[in-house]
């Protein structure tokens, strides 16, 4: 398969990244078939891509009518099957290794055999995502950045089966779709997890201990070390569950105690204290719908 035969991309999961992915792929003229098993997450996906369309309209880098036709691009569904009509599935489902291997082996299933097979993931193995595949050769991570519309960068993950045809196509469509592309190896957290979500869990540890406030903890960084955003908004923004997932991960995987998560980030998320979504995390936001924040544990 070669990048112009490649008219539709699937994307499933409909979360925060799901749905970036699919303003991007849209953007860049693909059909999109946006695949979640919740109709709720499938309308909220489509407010939200709205949204952040309507933002890019009042920044001038698309005119209204384009952002229709971006828009006209994404068809939301529940049903798996209707992805046998995609050259590429994206997934974007949560880090949970079971679920991505169930899902992977049922993409074998449904798909035509040339379809290539993407995760998304942020820290598992796209080896073993192969292997549950039954197509080793034709699966490769994307791990776009979030927000996907905004961040340029795109990590692309070879496993140990992924084929260099599929690599230089994953290579070219980063490049199509406006990204800038590194090359990683198939191991835990990949370039950018493996050195930022460590920072993350120091700074949870900073704050657990009493070193400084949140805030101060974050404006250190942000004046001292010209950070955009500071550690712990950041981790609000990842979404604390899945900072904690990633970091499990990198702990489990290369088991090297410096990995370990703070006890405290765990206790925030069985809080469910997770974030942007659900207002609040390290810090508290008005924007969450009052439905999803969490009350302070007993």
């Amino acid at each position: 398969m070669k990048l112009d035969d490649i008219k539709t991309i699937g994307i499933v999961g409909a979360g925060q990244m799901g749905r970036g992915i699919s303003q991007v792929c849209a953007t860049a003229g693909y059909h999109v078939l946006l695949v979640d098993v919740a109709e709720p997450a499938l309308a909220e996906a489509l407010t939200k891509i709205r949204a952040g369309l309507e933002r890019a309209v009042q920044r001038g880098s698309l005119s209204d009518h384009q952002a229709g036709e971006v828009l006209a691009l994404i068809h939301p569904m529940v049903q798996l099957d209707r992805l046998r009509e995609a050259q590429l599935v994206i997934e974007a489902i949560p880090e949970d290794l079971a679920l991505k291997q169930e899902l992977f082996a049922e993409l074998n299933r449904l798909c035509q055999p040339p379809t290539i097979l993407a995760s998304n993931t942020s820290s598992i193995s796209i080896t073993k995502l192969g292997a549950a595949s039954g197509r080793p050769d034709r699966v490769v991570g994307l791990h776009f950045m979030n927000p996907a519309p905004v961040m340029r960068l795109v990590e692309v993950v070879r496993g140990l089966e992924t084929s260099e045809r599929t690599m230089t196509l994953a290579l070219d469509l980063a490049k199509r779709l406006g990204k800038i592309a590194v090359v990683a190896r198939d191991v835990p957290g990949f370039i950018v997890n493996r050195v930022l979500i460590p920072m993350i869990n120091e700074a949870v540890f900073a704050f657990e201990e009493g070193v400084a406030s949140a805030e101060d903890i974050d404006l250190a960084m942000t004046t001292g070390a010209n950070h955009p955003v500071g550690p712990l908004a950041l981790a609000d923004r990842i979404g604390l569950d899945t900072v904690l997932a990633i970091t499990q991960v990198l702990y489990q995987d290369l088991g090297d105690p410096k990995f370990r998560p703070c006890p405290l980030l765990r206790r925030y998320v069985e809080a469910g204290w997770l974030g942007r979504k659900t207002g609040r995390g390290f810090f508290v936001y008005e924007e969450a719908p009052l439905a999803t924040r969490p009350s302070p544990p007993d």
